[in-house]
């Protein structure tokens, strides 16, 4: 009824979908848990903002408390401008970092992943207390009055939560995270492309970031300058250690950056360079396949390797066929001189 190409095409078209939605499936499974982690973090932080004493429950207390730190009180003690600002900015940072790593991860370690979906989740929690509030929400205390722990919230708790899972992964699946099979010997297979592809990305970085720069920097020091009738002793407290801050993250995500460049440009010449290898060999004479990385590109290539060594043995084997038969022919020929029909 329909042709071979309608048919391939159908069959193209049925495998994308069903790979489209698998892959689906896994990120709503992935991004569940940092949904979850960041709103229950909001609902409990919400209910805390109205406390008003002490609420003991055991060992367990609540009690409210206004965090313009870091984890545990942390760099409370900077300026507030460059707290606030440093502490959102490297939460941002770190949510970029974590889209990058769930996509580049090599295996399916839903452990793995979903443990670092909490920490992150739980990072988020904290990040939104400083962007809302400017201060982050602990009303957590475990102890007594004479030995307690320092005040926190849910976020930090299930922030341990996921580094006990990302531990556990690791400590379990050590051999599906790093398989033998999948290892990188020589990154560097096509230096002047890969180079260009990782300077691509950095250009492209550092000129987002440049533009991010120069817009913060006036918007913050226009502020700061009609708030303070133009004092440059108080322009200059906030701006130099911002400036530095934001240099030290653009720098950092820079070479963030190149190496996802490094690792993503492998996969794209990795494939190519393989499956040279692989013709190179086999037309020498060689048995070999071609087996790719797991998340390389171009998976397609293993198939067509596979097609072209079928290709070429039956061609070998007609070629030796063909060679055959004229030897049995002339072999015919001196049986039939050498044993003369009787009676002739």
């Amino acid at each position: 009824m329909f042709g071979p190409d309608v048919k391939d095409f159908v069959e193209v078209v049925y495998d994308f979908l069903e790979t489209s939605l698998m892959q689906r499936r896994e990120w709503f499974i992935v991004l569940l848990p940092l949904i979850l982690t960041w709103f229950v973090d909001r609902i409990t932080k919400l209910w805390a903002a109205d406390l008003g004493g002490i609420h003991n429950y055991g060992l367990l207390n609540f009690v409210l408390h206004h965090n313009h730190g870091a984890m545990l009180g942390l760099f409370s003690e900077l300026p507030a401008v460059l707290r606030i600002v440093s502490l959102s900015t490297g939460g941002a940072f770190l949510l970029c970092i974590y889209a990058i790593v769930q996509y580049l991860l090599p295996i399916k370690s839903l452990l793995l992943r979903c443990g670092l979906s909490v920490l992150i989740g739980g990072i988020l929690g904290n990040v939104t207390d400083r962007i809302v509030w400017g201060y982050v929400v602990d009303f957590i205390v475990i102890g007594n009055p004479t030995f307690s722990s320092p005040a926190f919230n849910l976020a930090d708790a299930l922030q341990w939560l996921g580094y006990l899972m990302i531990v556990t992964a690791i400590v379990k699946e050590g051999e599906k995270l790093w398989p033998e099979n999948n290892h990188r010997k020589q990154y560097w297979v096509n230096i002047t492309f890969q180079l260009r592809y990782c300077f691509l990305l950095m250009g492209i970085g550092l000129a987002l970031s440049l533009i991010s720069l120069v817009f913060s920097y006036t918007y913050i020091r226009v502020s700061i300058s009609e708030l303070t009738a133009g004092n440059n002793y108080l322009i200059n407290k906030f701006l130099i250690p911002f400036v530095i801050t934001y240099i030290s993250i653009a720098v950092g995500f820079s070479a963030i950056l190149f190496t996802l460049g490094k690792i993503m440009s492998h996969r794209i010449a990795g494939p190519l360079y393989a499956f040279e290898r692989f013709l190179d060999d086999t037309l020498k004479g060689k048995d070999i396949e071609l087996k790719l990385r797991v998340g390389d590109q171009f998976k397609h290539l293993e198939e067509l390797a596979l097609t072209i060594k079928q290709k070429l043995n039956e061609a070998s084997k007609k070629g030796q066929a063909a060679a055959v038969t004229p030897e049995i022919n002339i072999v015919e020929i001196e049986i039939k001189n050498t044993n003369p029909v009787q009676g002739e």
